[in-house]
């Protein structure tokens, strides 16, 4: 048996949450018992939280109880028990965890490179959330590069595929790209994406106190304030939307009109400001889904292909990311479930400063 720590929010009021121990039985046949080292916590989980219901986020890792649910995360764990053949104790895994300090998985598929989670009730979610890499198999992997890896590869997998998407779909004849959240990590890596090909526009829109930060990134044309939306270009033009917020699009689909081409919705860091898609000017928003792209992609290139050009474009966003002569972010390592707590509400509320990224464990 095992005690286990976990962060538990509110499914209706994500501002709401609590700390719960409970036991954990002893691994079944079949089953590994994972130490959860620590995680990163960006929006990108907010919108998790903000799209738990209508995306089975919360599905994941129930907690049981009607009203509340566990936000999942990104991170590394350590099999500190096992009975499931060929996977070892002592083995560390990357992967998608609970905000908690244990979690039983039940290995399938396992392969040198790693293992999906076979539990029955993940059995009907998205498989690109049921894999686990073995960090000894996984050439990507710097033990130097942890924090940067669960900070910021899950979102610059879905910057590659919303760029990767534009392209497929010849940027739907935009001349200009809009992301909004723009000083977000999964629009800094679209920006990024979009910015090596060349051959858009890409106008970043933020809250005033971001604009130099987010013109500082070096991969925006143009940088605006969402109160500067109406001096948007009338150009064949795309919006992505990671903001989710529903007069911001408003605003973009009113100055833009006719001349807009494609939008669609990605994220929702303005959790408490989403709304949907109807009754605006030019194309109806559609929702961007990344595990439909990764199955495109399986199709047309092969799972090798996808993920040799996938991590092609990792590496070289890593090392832009990581560059000595302009740091772009400060990592942030935190301990103990009050202080997880306080930084999912700092994320909620929106105060973590842009250029911080947040590591957390569970373990006090």
């Amino acid at each position: 048996m095992t005690h286990s720590t976990e962060l538990q929010v509110d499914r209706t009021d994500i501002r709401r949450q609590r700390v719960v121990t409970r036991d954990l039985a002893d691994p079944g046949d079949g089953q590994v018992l994972v130490g959860v080292d620590r995680f990163a916590f960006t929006a990108n989980n907010v919108t998790y939280a903000a799209f738990g219901d209508a995306m089975a986020y919360w599905n994941f890792f129930p907690t049981g109880e009607d009203g509340w649910g566990i936000v999942p995360v990104w991170g590394f764990g350590d099999v500190i028990a096992s009975r499931c053949e060929g996977v070892t104790v002592g083995e560390r895994i990357y992967g998608y965890f609970p905000m908690s300090t244990h979690v039983l998985l039940q290995p399938v598929k396992v392969s040198p490179h790693g293992f999906a989670d076979g539990a029955p009730h993940r059995a009907a979610l998205h498989a690109v959330y049921n894999q686990y890499l073995r960090t000894a198999a996984d050439p990507s992997h710097d033990p130097e590069r942890e924090a940067e890896q669960m900070l910021l590869r899950p979102l610059f997998t879905t910057s590659f595929l919303i760029d990767d998407f534009l392209e497929d779909n010849e940027m739907f004849g935009a001349q200009t790209i809009v992301l909004s959240s723009a000083s977000s990590k999964t629009a800094y890596g679209t920006a990024f994406c979009l910015h090596r090909r060349g051959t858009v526009k890409v106008v970043g829109l933020t809250s005033p106190g971001n604009v130099e930060f987010v013109r500082s990134l070096g991969c925006y044309d143009e940088v605006l304030a969402y109160d500067d939306i109406a001096s948007l270009p009338l150009v064949p033009t795309a919006y992505v939307d990671m903001a989710g917020s529903g007069p911001i699009r408003q605003a973009v689909h009113t100055r833009c009109g006719q001349q807009l081409t494609y939008s669609c919705m990605v994220g929702g860091t303005h959790w408490d400001d989403l709304a949907g898609g109807a009754d605006l000017p030019g194309p109806r928003p559609a929702l961007f889904f990344a595990p439909a792209q990764v199955a495109k992609r399986n199709a047309d290139w092969g799972p090798a292909g996808f993920q040799e050009r996938l991590g092609r474009s990792w590496i070289a966003f890593l090392a832009a990311v990581s560059s000595a002569d302009r740091p772009w972010m400060t990592i942030a390592h935190v301990r103990g479930p009050q202080a997880a707590g306080a930084i999912v509400a700092a994320h909620v509320e929106g105060t973590v400063a842009a250029d911080v990224g947040n590591i957390v464990s569970m373990h006090d």
